[in-house]
């Protein structure tokens, strides 16, 4: 079994279509498989334009569905024959009357809610599989369409997948069927069969739930890039694809802004051992990026850099700190009921202070929930301070080769520190996987290409070995 996930980045025009036919077609696909799909790339943004403009009773809407059905007819009118233009169409143009009025309705009661959204986005992918299936068809390829993908959400916790109920579902769905199963990526149902969708990305944990619930062989995954990157190209001009990465240094590279990879879809394989391919569908012959248990280090001792900005630090501090049993507990829990995502975490050892570091939107919420949680201490000069610093950015530093190794953080600041690249915070786990620090977002660029040419340059090589 192969599970193919196409992400909405490389669903760009016919070309797309026709590498999908050759990726399944004979003698390429074996008996069975997989093909998860997003929706035509730009189709994401005009559904969402259609939604803000129905909630806010305007009529621009329509227009807005126009130019989906416009992106979808281009593509059909590129592969397939003018007698069979219309049988493709139809199907499709019957999902976009259907969005004309869900919208009409949006329209009528000025609110888009939740439930409505997803149901809108949905019906984006669909769309695309349904002219995938009829092209993988014209090319003799065996196809099933499925109205969803399986997954089912919790109802415990309405966003949060149910593995037990997802995998059953998806093991029905499939049965004894041969050929291509084609899926609407990222769609889901909650608790009582409610249509829902994923987070945006949640095409490659489609495919990563499809893969681990058939036991698949491996999964691939298709976006417009080669493969996963050592850095971001548009800072570090040397950036090179990884060949293979373990699925832990997968993981903290997504989660750090390497988004050539949901860093959700690499859980199910890892549990499992099934391989996961990173590739470009426009170069699909290329190798990319194999994520599996026990990669081949090449070059260098790490796996690669990722950064996130803009972020911002709130510094709390303070000698009433000192020795304080449950003043963490009750920080994190102020942020928490103030819904903030923290990323990064560092504290003294003196326990005089204590940084953290979240996205610069929330910045201003948590340093609000922070003062209001730390009244009393403040006002009795227990603590002294309580700032917030934003435009900064995190710069991750991932591999495990890292791993008992000396040295490295030593190379890692005197890299910085000759570049004058000022650190204002550090963070490493338990594991040394991960080393973690908070520069100015001005220095990111700089940052990023001065460690990369310390790990991974032409000279890094014979300084790993």
């Amino acid at each position: 079994m192969r599970v193919i996930s196409v992400a909405e980045s490389a669903l760009t025009g016919p070309q797309s279509f026709e590498a999908l036919a050759r990726l399944l077609g004979a003698p390429n696909a074996p008996g069975q498989a997989c093909l998860v799909l997003a929706e035509l790339a730009g189709v994401r943004r005009h559904l969402l334009e259609a939604a803000g403009l129905a909630e806010a009773g305007q009529g621009g809407y329509a227009e807005e569905i126009n130019r989906v059905r416009e992106l979808h007819v281009r593509v059909i009118q590129a592969l397939f024959p003018a007698r069979d233009q219309s049988k493709v169409l139809t199907p499709i143009q019957i999902l976009l009357s259907d969005l004309e009025d869900v919208l009409h309705g949006v329209q009528l009661i000025r609110e888009c809610t939740r439930r409505t959204r997803d149901l809108v986005l949905g019906l984006g992918v669909r769309a695309a599989c349904l002219l995938a299936a009829e092209h993988l068809r014209r090319h003799k390829v065996e196809t099933g369409l499925w109205e969803s993908s399986g997954v089912v959400l919790s109802s415990a916790d309405a966003d949060r997948v149910d593995y037990e109920a997802s995998f059953a579902s998806i093991r029905r769905r499939r049965g004894s069927a041969g050929g291509v199963a084609v899926i609407p990526g990222g769609t889901a149902v909650r608790d009582g069969g409610v249509p829902a969708l994923l987070a945006q990305d949640g095409c490659d944990l489609t495919g990563a739930l499809v893969a681990a619930a058939l036991g698949a062989e491996s999964l691939e995954l298709y976006s417009d890039r080669q493969g996963v990157l050592s850095a971001d190209p548009a800072y570090v001009p040397d950036a090179f694809v990884v060949p293979e990465l373990s699925y832990q240094e997968a993981m903290e590279l997504a989660y750090f802004g390497a988004r050539m990879v949901h860093p959700l879809a690499v859980v199910p394989p890892m549990e499992l051992g099934i391989p996961v391919h990173v590739r470009s569908l426009e170069r699909a012959g290329e190798a990319g990026t194999r994520i599996c248990r026990s990669p081949r280090r090449s070059r260098g001792l790490i796996a690669g850099i990722a950064s996130i900005e803009p972020v911002a630090l709130v510094n709390v501090e303070g000698g009433g700190l000192i020795g304080v049993r449950g003043i963490a507990a009750r920080l994190f829990g102020a942020l928490a009921r103030a819904e903030v995502n923290i990323i990064m975490i560092s504290q003294a050892s003196s326990e005089h202070s204590i940084c953290v570091v979240c996205r610069q939107e929330d910045a201003s919420r948590a340093q609000a929930a922070l003062r209001t949680e730390l009244a009393a201490e403040l006002a009795a000069k227990q603590v002294q301070n309580l700032d917030l610093r934003p435009e900064l950015a995190i710069v991750a530093v991932i591999g495990e080769n890292m791993r008992g190794t000396p040295g490295i953080s030593g190379r890692l600041f005197s890299a910085l520190g000759d570049e004058r690249i000022n650190i204002l915070a550090i963070a490493q786990g338990s594991t040394e996987t991960n080393i973690s620090f908070v520069i100015a977002k001005a220095e990111e660029g700089r940052a990023l290409r001065v460690v990369h040419q310390a790990f991974l340059g032409p000279t890094a090589a014979g300084a790993a070995g």
